[in-house]
């Protein structure tokens, strides 16, 4: 049973689920199942981040996230990465839960959890940020991912109509920083599957009005959340792959990621295997595969992150043998 002292700081800390909804975000309403969507995808991410918030430890926290319908369950565990890494920031909450839960189930949602680590980068004082250092080299953009995504979601003005852009993002981790602004142009991609309410075609309107130097990260994230979130049926995902052009490969990659996301936790929906099969050209499985075929075994030579090595070499190989 949580104690007094962890239910209060769940109550304190965590956000409403009225903050989840579209209607007071702003974001468009395509239809009421993607509304449901959207806002039950808000619901179970606070659901996992109050589960983190009130848990003694990540593991009696993992036995209440497990619960979490499938469909959901990575948002959940997004939540409880971004709860986790709140605690670790907060004073005398000491260091070291973020590690405890990746080292356990969180490992299976290492993808999401990283992600949520971004979230709680947006909400902390910058000498309380995590400690990115410690976070596998290849994946830690995520991170920032994560961070573009909160930006997008909470501060749709300025990141998403006004397209703003830091000019020089603090990345506390000393690789690549001028790479930054990619990663987090990624996350703002996904959050606008979010505020263009799985809309696919007004989704790739509003990427198309950002610097068309940004499109290809936009459109790769777009094409994640896409994948992993769903609300498009066949031929909106058509429409959606056709209109990104020459950045479809990229697109392709970002589906890929969301199905390797899915498949590794075990949470394989007929969303993620229709968008894979129309964006990627190819099952979700072999969509995966390709990921984990081609990922960087460690540092590689050339002035670009290893992460977006790997992000490059996936849409190619996509493009190859998808005919994306």
């Amino acid at each position: 049973m949580p104690s007094a002292w962890r239910t209060l700081r769940r109550r304190v800390l965590t956000p409403s689920t009225s903050e989840t909804l579209l209607e007071k975000r702003g974001f468009h309403r395509k239809s009421p199942d993607a509304q449901h969507l959207l806002e039950s995808v808000g619901g179970r991410f606070l659901e996992g981040y109050a589960y983190a918030m009130e848990a003694r430890d990540p593991a009696a926290a993992e036995l209440r996230l497990e619960g979490v319908p499938a469909p959901f369950r990575g948002f959940a565990y997004e939540g409880a990465g971004m709860g986790f890494a709140v605690l670790d920031g907060l004073p005398l909450s000491g260091r070291g839960s973020v590690g405890r839960f990746l080292a356990g189930r969180g490992a299976d949602h290492v993808y999401m959890v990283y992600v949520g680590i971004g979230w709680a980068m947006a909400r902390l004082p910058r000498f309380r940020w995590p400690d990115v250092d410690g976070l596998d080299p290849l994946l830690r953009w995520l991170v920032l991912d994560g961070y573009g995504f909160h930006q997008a979601y909470f501060r749709t003005a300025r990141y998403v109509h006004e397209q703003y852009r830091e000019p020089a993002f603090p990345w506390p981790a000393g690789d690549t920083p001028s790479y930054a602004g990619h990663a987090i142009d990624q996350g703002i991609g996904r959050a606008l599957w979010f505020v263009g309410g799985t809309d696919a075609d007004l989704v790739a309107t509003m990427i198309e009005k950002f610097p068309e130097s940004r499109w290809s990260d936009l459109y790769s994230g777009a094409g994640l959340a896409a994948t992993y979130a769903g609300g498009a049926d066949e031929a909106e995902l058509r429409a959606f792959r056709d209109r990104a052009g020459p950045h479809r490969a990229i697109v392709a990659q970002g589906s890929a990621f969301a199905a390797e996301a899915r498949l590794r936790a075990g949470l394989l929906v007929p969303h993620t295997e229709l968008a894979t099969r129309v964006l990627c050209g190819m099952g979700p499985e072999e969509a995966a595969r390709v990921t984990r075929d081609i990922r960087p075994a460690g540092p590689v030579p050339g002035a670009l992150p290893a992460y977006e090595v790997w992000r490059r070499a996936v849409a190619d190989r996509l493009a190859n043998d998808g005919g994306c």
